[in-house]
């Protein structure tokens, strides 16, 4: 039973983005919205997963000063933690000799003390996540009494083990709910993609209404190199009826009643039976899926590179195809148009059209792009390998010597002018290997590269939703990588609604050749198909971090062998 202390308990969620080590910023923040929320007369306020590090801090943890500082954060921290409970995430440092060497930790600071420690039990170790290189998992579960009510805290993938997943043993809340908890609090760092939040609104309301308490989930906001987190926050009742979420993509600070009958005052809800019941895994691609929060990830993702790494301005190759338009306009949104310079570098086998296209997105969007044009340079190359090339006939080596022309002129304006190149390469070019490196392939930051083609033309038409900012010419030409007389992508790959369709089910599904195959694909086509992108790990093993929006990115969450022989 609860006790009688309080018949309500003013919650706040900080949703904040961190600065992974950044210490003083992080701490800042969070002093911040204590007192923001002590001024809306919280009770308690709960912060995301290793909030005072910033997460993933990977092998920063391996760093003794590293985990001091965190440690010294929550010194400051708890001078503020007079009046107001503060529910915060921090590594911990494990004292027992056997096992890691630390905890994933939430603290509870009340009275300037530490009155609870609780550590995360489910250690993910899939896609992106690598935890258990790191942490120690909790081996004791207890409720944390706080003002008369008693807290059932969990950290992030705690709750997710109502999935099927024979890799957990324990399930913290099973552990936790005979103690008779009031309330379910959970501190995350849930990154995004595009199923990931009808993911996380069904596995919340699915632990309601197991367990028949509400829940509040505090998850952070920003970008970190690849990941981006959305926010999102969720608050529930205990009849799982969503009664607050915040927003994406933003930073905000919300305080919710929880009463003692396990309702939440809320002038809005969505009703439990209109909210997803099980994660969203589309049998097949759909590139408008969510393309509005996609276009917002990726702003976000640009914006918080340049702004975490101390960056001022971008600068790009314009090609007047549709993914240089896409990073292009992405690019301006997020770092303002006035930072963002494009180059247009037509060669000898560039239309004209090309070149006014880019010129006219460019007056559309009114940031600074310059011409040069690569023709002196292309053929001083060729002259220059005549003695070694001699009079054998045009090839690939031709066409990636434009390439390579065109990345040495953008790198070499770059550092001249202190720019970082962004670069315009989609999914389905570095799943089949379809571009150059040290050419189209440079850049400090993969704007698109988790994005197949077909998601950029829905980008295209979604930066398009009011006016015409994309040249309309730009999005309904064949694309071609103009790098030798009427060329066109499907010269050397499948048309994109059958490659993206096949490069969707071998990577964001996992399905051998067989099980595509069997879908009706040509199997020809799938052989092919396959063994590009498997004999073209190491170029991608070369590439640069790629800002992650599907639930298989390219980078960290997909670790390939590079001299694998399976399906090449």
């Amino acid at each position: 039973m609860m006790g009688n202390y309080l018949c309500k308990m003013k919650i706040a969620l900080a949703q904040q983005n961190y600065h992974i080590g950044n210490f003083e910023l992080n701490t800042g923040k969070i002093i911040n919205a204590i007192e923001q929320a002590k001024a809306k007369g919280a009770d308690l306020i709960v912060f995301s997963e290793l909030a005072v590090c910033g997460y993933p801090p990977r092998d920063f943890l391996e760093f003794k000063d590293f985990v001091n500082k965190c440690y010294e954060s929550i010194e400051q921290i708890k001078q503020h933690a007079d009046t107001i409970g503060v529910l915060i995430g921090s590594p911990a440092v494990n004292k027992v000799r056997e096992g890691k060497d630390l905890f994933n930790a939430a603290f509870l600071l009340y009275e300037k003390e530490v009155k609870a420690e609780v550590h995360k039990t489910l250690l993910p170790t899939y896609d992106v996540f690598d935890e258990y290189r790191y942490f120690e998992p909790a081996y004791e579960w207890k409720v944390v009494n706080f003002k008369g009510r008693k807290l059932a805290v969990t950290i992030c993938e705690d709750i997710w083990n109502l999935v099927d997943n024979p890799m957990y043993r324990y399930s913290p809340m099973d552990q936790l709910i005979g103690q008779e908890p009031d309330i379910m609090i959970n501190l995350s760092a849930s990154p995004f993609d595009y199923t990931h939040a009808d993911d996380r609104k069904a596995i919340c309301k699915s632990n309601v209404l197991k367990y028949k308490l509400p829940l509040l989930y505090c998850n952070g906001v920003g970008s970190q190199t690849e990941i981006v987190f959305d926010g999102a926050s969720l608050v529930f009742d205990k009849e799982g009826n969503l009664c607050k979420e915040l927003p994406f993509f933003k930073e905000e600070v919300c305080v919710v009643e929880v009463n003692d009958d396990g309702t939440i005052h809320s002038t809005t809800k969505t009703n439990v039976f209109d909210l997803p019941g099980s994660e969203l895994d589309p049998e097949k691609l759909i590139p408008e899926l969510n393309i509005d929060k996609v276009y917002d990830a990726l702003v976000l993702g640009i914006k918080d590179y340049f702004e975490k790494m101390g960056f001022k301005k971008a600068i790009l190759g314009s090609s007047g195809g549709i993914d240089s338009a896409v990073t292009l306009a992405l690019a301006c949104e997020a770092l303002g148009k006035e930072n963002v310079r494009a180059v247009l570098m037509p060669s000898p086998y560039s239309t004209e059209h090309s070149v006014n296209d880019a010129v006219k997105l460019s007056k559309n969007l009114e940031n600074p792009y310059d011409i040069l044009k690569i023709k002196d340079v292309y053929e001083a190359f060729l002259e220059t390998l005549k003695p070694i090339f001699e009079d054998l006939p045009f090839s690939v080596a031709e066409e990636n010597i434009q390439s390579r022309s065109r990345g040495n002129l953008l790198m070499a304006i770059a550092n001249k002018f202190g720019y970082v190149l962004l670069n315009t390469s989609n999914k389905s070019e570095l799943a089949t290997g379809y571009g150059t490196l040290y050419g189209d392939m440079a850049g400090g930051l993969g704007v698109l590269g988790d994005c197949y083609k077909l998601q950029i033309y829905a980008l295209a038409k979604y930066i398009n939703r009011e006016r015409e900012i994309i040249p309309d010419n730009i999005i309904t030409k064949p694309p071609s990588a103009e790098l030798r007389p009427n060329q066109k992508d499907s010269d050397s790959l499948p048309d994109y609604d059958v490659l993206d369709n096949i490069l969707y089910q071998y990577i964001e599904k996992r399905l051998g050749p067989d099980e595509i195959k069997a879908q009706g694909f040509d199997a020809a086509v799938v052989d092919r198909t396959l063994k590009l992108v498997n004999t073209n790990e190491y170029k991608r093993n070369q590439f640069c971090p790629i800002i992650r929006i599907s639930p298989k990115a390219f980078g960290v969450g997909r670790r390939m062998p590079i001299v694998g022989k399976y399906l090449s």
